[in-house]
């Protein structure tokens, strides 16, 4: 950031500041206030020394207890300000004390620790070296890209740059402070495995403590080569890297660097390093992958759509819901296909439909737009679990485990979290009924045609007159056929049922509608604390009450309804316990159940050599 006068310097935000302090103004300083205190005839009579209040004070001085009991009193308007250091504090009652000493030369060399935080400061000008006794420069979330280290004093032990601009590590290297024990550049823009070549000894012999946090650095065992050579450094901060989210991450700087005593904020104990003694050696080489495990388990709380609906009829609408979760995570691009390839086609199916339920229509073509919660953000896939029917409580048991190689742009999503989404899905189908068949028209019958029915009876007649010649002569015959016939009823009887049945038992064709997609629920899940040292994050998350009391009251009326029928005495018995049960819908403090879901996400790391050669990360 730079003004119209031009950049914003150390040394301007530094006057700045003590002009703020007021060190010229009531009640420091010198005026009205104790004028006679600091009279001509005063000072001479003191020769040199801090002059004293006369004992003839003026009625419109002050003495200077009272003025110190202005700036140090909490309820006064002229109190020390909050930010203020305890070197401020000093200034401001040495300006009461003795305000002819307050002027730059005194001031330059006074001042041993400068902290200017969050002050837009742009630059580390030169006027820094006017600071003759300076041992700490604090410049704090500012908006530094480069430093001069030739503007910086060489008495500096101590030099702070956490949360600025810089992109390397490189431009300090020239001219290192050479009694500098203590640099912090976390929460910076230093990217890749170069800088490891700028923090090695030869520029920072004397450094015992170290903040390379929340960088984008990668590349471990490079790193900790640079690490090596400072023999003096004892405070080491990594973490926030992307190097940090390999597993053997802890194990092998442990045991790199055994002069170390704090890694991370945690101290590191001999017990630590023993479980971690000879790892470095075994994973020496070991490639760089993260290990994230996902896991969905339950949901509850979920609304039954299903009792708001009407009865369908004949043809339809036959309507049936399921439930799913979605989440999206990091794409690795170089395992992509391979690793994610069976939740994605179940995923897609559901995305790419053409309607959902939570679709705007839109004015000037009418074509249906997907929820925004339902497509994964850039450079993220979206991930789902298997499609379940509805159930009070819904087990998923889902578990997804995810291998990158790309640690930075997982550092990038693990910063911004996981959106988590609960979706309901109906389905509506219609059942095709067959068209009637037409009969054909009767065709008119001729003359001809009585004449062959004519002949036709007449012969029947001559039949009938043998047969019961016959049946006289062969009556043991007509017996079994008789037996016969009835026995061929019952086969054509048989048959007519049998085609009966085939009609029921034929499948029975839908047509189905497009899916209908609708969010219950919706929630973006911080995942910053695995950047930060945890290794698990669990999360019961509570997407709000989507149920009333009188859906829930429908629900159970519901499931009363498909619950197998008992003896008729146990009914009767029952029936007045249902009415009470339905009561408990209608109590004016019922409060349905929320909607949750059992979220976690796991990093592997490895906790010693043993695990790390038994149990080695999937």
């Amino acid at each position: 950031m730079e003004t119209e006068q031009g950049p914003v310097t150390v040394s301007k935000t530094f006057h700045e500041h003590l002009r703020q302090l007021g060190l010229h103004e009531f009640p420091c300083g010198v005026g009205s206030w104790n004028r006679t205190r600091f009279s001509s005839q005063n000072l001479k009579s003191w020769k040199g020394s801090i002059p004293k209040m006369p004992d003839d004070v003026p009625p419109e001085e002050e003495t200077v207890s009272a003025l110190l009991r202005l700036v140090q009193s909490r309820k006064s308007p002229w109190t020390h300000p909050k930010d203020a250091t305890m070197e401020d504090q000093y200034l401001r009652e040495l300006a009461i004390h003795n305000p002819l000493i307050i002027e730059d030369d005194f001031l330059f060399s006074y001042f041993t620790s400068l902290r200017v935080v969050d002050k837009g400061v742009t630059l580390i000008d030169e006027d820094l070296l006017k600071f003759l006794k300076l041992e700490e420069l604090i410049l704090s979330a500012n908006r530094i890209k480069e430093v001069d280290p030739m503007n910086l004093p060489p008495t500096l032990k101590v030099l702070e740059l956490y949360g600025n601009q810089m992109t390397s590590i490189q431009c300090l290297c020239s001219h290192p402070p050479p009694a500098l024990q203590h640099l912090g550049v976390g929460h910076n823009n230093l990217l890749g495995y170069l800088e490891s070549h700028y923090i090695t000894a030869t520029y920072w012999p004397n450094l015992v403590s170290l903040d390379l946090g929340y960088n984008d650095l990668t590349e471990l065992r490079f790193m900790i080569a640079g690490l090596c050579t400072l023999s003096q450094l004892r405070l080491l901060v990594l973490q926030g890297n992307p190097l940090a989210l390999v597993p053997h991450y802890r194990g092998y700087t442990v045991d790199c660097l055994p002069q170390l005593n704090v890694l991370d904020d945690i101290t590191v104990s001999p017990e630590e390093r023993h479980l971690f003694q000879g790892l470095s050696c075994k994973l020496a080489l070991a490639e760089e992958k993260a290990y994230l495990t996902v896991t969905l388990k339950k949901v509850s709380g979920v609304l039954d759509s299903s009792v708001l609906d009407e009865e369908p009829e004949l043809e339809g609408p036959y309507i049936a819901y399921s439930y799913y979760v979605t989440y999206n995570f990091v794409e690795d691009e170089k395992d992509a296909g391979k690793e994610f390839a069976s939740n994605m086609d179940e995923v897609m199916k559901s995305t790419e439909s053409p309607l959902l339920s939570t679709v705007l229509s839109s004015e000037e073509n009418n074509e249906p737009e997907a929820d925004p919660r339902l497509n994964p953000a850039p450079g993220s896939v979206l991930f789902s679990t298997i499609q379940k029917p509805w159930s009070n409580v819904i087990e998923y048991n889902y578990k997804m485990k995810h291998t990158l190689k790309d640690l930075i742009p997982l550092k990038a999503f693990l910063l911004l979290g996981t959106n988590i989404t609960i979706v309901e899905e109906k389905k509506v189908s219609w059942q095709i009924l067959p068209t009637p068949v037409e009969s054909p028209p009767p065709s008119k019958k001729g003359k001809g045609e009585k004449g062959k029915k004519g002949k036709g009876k007449e012969n029947e007649k001559e039949k009938e007159k043998e047969k019961e010649k016959e049946k006289e002569k062969e009556k043991e015959k007509d017996k079994d056929k008789k037996k016969g016939q009835k026995g061929n009823k019952e086969k054509e009887k048989e048959t007519v049922k049998e085609k009966k049945l085939r009609k029921k038992d034929s499948p029975k064709e839908f047509r189905h509608d497009p899916p209908i997609l609708r969010v219950l629920g919706s929630q973006l899940l911080n995942l910053e604390p695995l950047l930060s040292g945890e290794t698990l994050v669990t999360s019961l998350c509570n997407f709000g009450t989507v149920r009333t009391a009188e859906t829930d009251k429908l629900t159970w009326i519901k499931s009363q309804k498909t619950k197998t029928k008992k003896k008729s005495a146990r009914r009767r018995a029952k029936e007045q316990e249902k009415k009470k049960e339905v009561t408990i819908f209608e109590a004016p403090d019922y409060q349905p159940d929320p909607l949750t879901l059992d979220f976690e996400i796991q990093l592997c790391h490895y906790k010693s050599l043993a695990e790390a050669v038994k149990s080695p990360c999937p």
